[in-house]
């Protein structure tokens, strides 16, 4: 890499960062007010427990991708043998991003499962088979980071050297094949889930418009998340194969912002998003597992709760109380 190369390298980590921090702090402000009203300010349950862990670990993530970006000024001042300690905490900075990757993936794909269980009524067959065939996703990632980011003689940092300044960057000593081979299990995995939701609202659709009713919103909600996801997902895991290959500094600059910031978007948004379009609806159904009401994890409940809504008043709502009516999930 030439002085020149490394500049424009230098300048495009440095903007690309700049809006990264931006675009996740604005995001986190925009959600703030609405995660106090539905997490802090009520009584715990394992939804909202996923929701603060992909909230704030998808936060530390964020901040720490921006700040690296894939090119680490290291100043002149150093000398040899703290550039060798700063080179290898670089390298644990990587493969820490990259192990945090995985670890939110799987939290990500967690609260997806969770959802599809829901609104296909809760079978308990769905629900084993989708943690049946996510088990071998989970293992494989973990072989995956195992593999490719942990090892030296595959994927480690090199020093740049350029006549005014040092600088420290990725390295990769594979081509991007063993990456595709790897991402292509996730890429299935997540179509099933898309086409499993697709299917279930295709089914919902049809028995409401038997019936003349309006679509649960809630449902067409979760499934809109799903093919977001999907997209966001494959768009991923097609910049994370990019990387392996000899890219641009730009490419690689602009790949790294959006792997650094879309994932850690979606997940808290697609569980703010149905906790405040049911607090817009005034029903005080509340599923003690799901946290969420009842009216869109069971037909039966939405359809009385379309034609006669349970709320007199909406004050109330979330409430967990002795007016509260409790349905217990298994």
């Amino acid at each position: 890499m030439s002085e020149v190369e490394a500049a424009i390298g230098l300048r495009w980590n440095n903007n690309v960062s700049v809006a990264a921090i931006a675009l996740i702090s604005y995001e986190y402000l925009l959600l703030l007010d609405k995660e106090v009203e539905y997490v802090w300010k009520r009584p715990w349950s394992l939804m909202s427990c996923l929701y603060l862990v992909v909230r704030y670990f998808g936060l530390f993530l964020a901040m720490v991708c921006a700040c690296w970006g894939g090119l680490l000024y290291m100043p002149e001042s150093l000398n040899t043998s703290f550039s060798l300690v700063l080179l290898s905490r670089c390298y644990d900075l990587i493969v820490l991003i990259e192990w945090g990757f995985s670890v939110y993936f799987c939290f990500a794909e967690v609260i997806l499962i969770w959802r599809l269980y829901a609104i296909c009524n809760q079978s308990k067959l769905v629900l084993h088979v989708l943690v049946g065939l996510f088990v071998p996703i989970v293992a494989l990632s973990i072989g995956t980071d195992i593999y490719l980011y942990s090892r030296r003689s595959v994927f480690s940092v090199k020093e740049v050297l350029t006549p005014n300044a040092e600088y420290c960057t990725l390295s990769f000593h594979i081509g991007p094949m063993l990456a595709i081979y790897t991402s292509i299990p996730i890429m299935c995995y997540d179509i099933l889930l898309v086409v499993l939701a697709a299917a279930t609202l295709v089914r919902h659709l049809r028995e409401q418009r038997k019936i003349k009713m309006r679509p649960n919103t809630y449902m067409v909600m979760i499934v809109h998340y799903h093919i977001i996801y999907f997209a966001l997902n494959l768009t991923n895991q097609i910049l994370l194969v990019v990387l392996w290959a000899n890219i641009p500094p730009a490419a690689m600059s602009l790949s790294e912002l959006f792997n650094g910031t879309a994932p850690f978007i979606l997940a808290p948004r697609l569980i703010i998003s149905i906790w405040d379009t049911h607090a817009n609806d005034g029903c005080v159904h509340i599923s003690t597992t799901f946290a969420d009401c009842v009216c869109w994890t069971s037909p039966p409940d939405f359809e009385q709760h379309e034609m006669s809504p349970c709320v007199e008043h909406p004050e109330s709502t979330f409430s967990i109380d002795k007016e509260v009516v409790e349905v217990e999930t298994a």
